[in-house]
């Protein structure tokens, strides 16, 4: 068993500067306080056996201060870490049978691959023989057993992770701990070695704590994901929970590429049913969304109004638009346009046509089941 638990972490770096200093020079929307800046607060998940779970969000979130607290390489500032039900706050980080793969590789330049990755065993005094087992074991599982006598300047970034990764895997960890492992490598090899990963994963038996800014990373990699901001959890759910029903406006807006569309608009009720209206255009909310609504008692209002740029479709009738710019993406057209003043990204199937966009006056709408209805007050998801 290899679960891990985060009962109300909080981390809080204390000042380096003055008081004073600090809040002339806030440059961060991280809480503030008279102990320090927190950079993480009220974190609580409980990670299953096995489970791979992705934490997501900009820079500065709190995500890798995070995962350095679960390996020990920062202290807990209040809270508890549990593995295997074992209270892990004051257990070296040599001690907690963890393993981290970090950004930078972090490769001995001086050894060889097999070197490398044969290093932490060696250390443990390992038996030769078993060493031997488990580096090319983890060679082939990776693809590497061809470059096992090479150094690392002979490799390729791709190599190199995948180097690192070996190293790390090799020990059999309870957790595998894994910041920003592709952000170093070019489009291409991000691609492959994302699905090297998936293969892994399938193949070795371990926790896995992902951390990215990628959020095509965070959908194509995690069981769960969970997306921070300014050292909040947002939301914790399935890569398409948290598409499909996202909690909150930032959560709308930062999973989903391109970027939700927000309209201004305004939630109603006629005949007992809940309907979106902007821009004169007036959609009644599918089943599901009425049972939500409903279920919550919610009353009509001003709204932010949400729709996904691939759920947005050209008509006769509907919100009037004039196309900026138009991308063509392959098997569909990005059209970049004006609505009210504001910008509105829709996605067009080309259907293996050319239809040049540019410049012309286009007419929108989109059905009761893509609309995603936020609280003008306090961005919530009013749904949830």
């Amino acid at each position: 068993m290899s679960d891990v638990k985060l009962i109300n972490i909080k981390k809080v770096y204390p000042f380096t500067e003055s008081r004073k200093d600090q809040k002339e020079n806030k440059k961060t929307n991280l809480q503030i306080t008279d102990e320090g800046v927190v950079a993480v607060q009220e974190f609580n998940l409980d990670i299953a056996d096995k489970e791979f779970i992705v934490l997501v969000g900009p820079s500065g979130c709190g995500k890798s201060t995070t995962l350095r607290m679960i390996a020990g390489l920062e202290e807990i500032t209040s809270g508890e870490l549990l593995i295997d039900g074992e209270y892990m706050n004051d257990v070296a980080p040599k001690d907690r049978d963890i393993a981290m793969v970090f950004q930078s590789y972090a490769l001995y330049p001086h050894m060889t691959v097999y070197d490398n990755m044969a290093y932490s065993l060696k250390i443990k005094r390992t038996p030769k023989a078993e060493i031997d087992r488990k580096v090319r074991e983890a060679a082939e599982i990776l693809d590497i057993t061809q470059y096992l006598k090479r150094k690392p300047k002979a490799l390729s970034g791709g190599q190199r992770q995948r180097v690192a990764i070996g190293r790390a895997i090799v020990r059999d960890p309870k957790v595998l701990l894994m910041d920003e492992p592709l952000s170093n490598l070019d489009a291409k090899l991000r691609n492959q070695m994302r699905a090297e990963i998936i293969k892994l994963r399938q193949r070795i038996n371990t926790t896995f704590v992902y951390v990215t800014h990628d959020q095509t990373e965070a959908m194509t990699l995690g069981d769960r994901i969970v997306v921070m901001k300014d050292g909040f959890i947002q939301q914790i759910g399935t890569p398409q929970e948290v598409y499909d029903h996202p909690s909150n406006l930032f959560v709308s807006g930062f999973i989903g590429t391109p970027q939700m569309n927000y309209f201004d608009g305004r939630l109603d009720i006629e005949d007992g049913e809940y309907f979106v209206e902007t821009d004169g255009v007036k959609v009644v909310l599918s089943e599901e969304k009425q049972e939500r609504l409903k279920a919550k008692d919610v009353k009509p209002q001003d709204i932010i109004l949400g729709v996904r740029p691939d759920h947005i479709v050209l008509a006769d009738e509907g919100i009037k638009g004039k196309v900026d710019v138009s991308e063509l993406m392959g098997p569909s057209c990005h059209l970049h346009m004006t609505v009210n003043g504001k910008d509105v990204i829709v996605i067009v199937p080309t259907e293996g046509k050319r239809v040049n966009y540019m410049g012309k006056e286009v007419t929108l709408t989109f059905s009761g089941s893509v609309c995603h209805v936020f609280s003008k007050e306090d961005q919530k998801n009013l749904e949830y």
